[in-house]
């Protein structure tokens, strides 16, 4: 009787052993109140028992260290409290209960904004994560300009689709034209609801075997972008500063115009750059910094 009692306990070792196994491959999501007047509003539900925002904070820091100790690979999402009341009142769902904020945060998961916890303290995080849901949010609004601006009246071609296709061409001549070193690429489009603002990082070299190194996911946004602002044909700007190893730091402007990405003289850059975009008071120049022309980087298009 004892032997069987041991083969028994065993067997239960084994499978909670195999099931802790199973647990690290199974990923996880963490639904963050990154703002205070968001947290504030989940306070409004009986069920979110959290009655202070920074220790919320420190026990989801502490929440997100212990996962990573289990070896269990976890997303943080941005809760949004207005948008999990809309979730709730579309699929009929009780808000306030701990099941139904598991449920939102699931989803979030595969459409939200969202960043893989890697230990970063929750103080970076926060700002990473706001960062994150801007990003998308400018994305996705761009992403509808272009599908919403139509068809060409005088040939019918897609507007959106050929502005794209432009704007692609023109971060290839960018990137392109750049000396080598890092570069710190700008585009900002203000738009009838909101100020549309992509940020491109690349890197290149004098070695014409080695091509430029762009991140993917800020060149898709960065040419989304653009493409909205050629499809617009309003107005709206875009710099670069490149900056390399025994040398001061370059800058080159352009300007949308019309459907067009138009090269700025380097006067114009000078001023654009030592102009406060608020109150356009003047802004001394940094030193060691070199004020020069754009080059030509898009080629005409036929859709104003």
């Amino acid at each position: 009787m004892r032997r069987k009692t041991n083969d028994t306990g065993t067997h239960r070792t084994r499978t909670t052993d195999r099931r802790r196994t199973l647990r690290r491959e199974v990923p996880g999501t963490v639904g963050l109140q990154a703002d205070a007047g968001d947290f504030a509003a989940m306070r409004g539900y009986r069920s979110f028992t959290f009655d202070d925002h920074r220790d919320y904070l420190h026990q989801v820091d502490g929440l997100l260290r212990s996962l990573a100790a289990q070896g269990i690979h976890t997303t943080v999402a941005l809760f949004d409290p207005d948008e999990y009341a809309q979730y709730c009142g579309e699929h009929g769902l009780d808000p306030d209960t701990a099941e139904t904020r598991a449920r939102f945060t699931a989803e979030l998961a595969g459409s939200g904004a969202v960043l893989p916890y890697t230990g970063q303290p929750i103080d970076e995080l926060v700002p990473l994560l706001v960062d994150e849901a801007v990003r998308q949010a400018t994305w996705e609004y761009a992403t509808g300009l272009l599908t919403e601006v139509g068809r060409c009246a005088d040939c019918g071609e897609d507007i959106g689709r050929a502005s794209f296709e432009r704007a692609t061409d023109a971060l290839e001549r960018l990137v392109a034209g750049a000396p080598p070193g890092h570069h710190h690429f700008v585009c900002s489009v203000p738009t009838e609801a909101q100020q549309l603002v992509a940020v491109l990082h690349a890197d290149t070299t004098d070695d014409p075997d080695t091509p430029p190194r762009v991140e993917g996911r800020e060149g898709l946004d960065f040419v989304t972008v653009l493409a909205a602002g050629l499809a617009l044909g309003g107005p709206g700007g875009l710099v670069v500063r490149s900056t390399a190893e025994g040398r001061g730091d370059r800058v080159h402007g352009w300007r949308l115009d019309r459907g067009r990405l138009i090269a700025l003289s380097a006067a114009a850059v000078f001023n654009a750059y030592c102009t406060d975009a608020d109150t356009g008071d003047p802004v001394a120049p940094e030193s060691g910094v070199e004020y020069c022309p754009g080059y030509e980087v898009d080629a005409p298009g036929p859709h104003h």
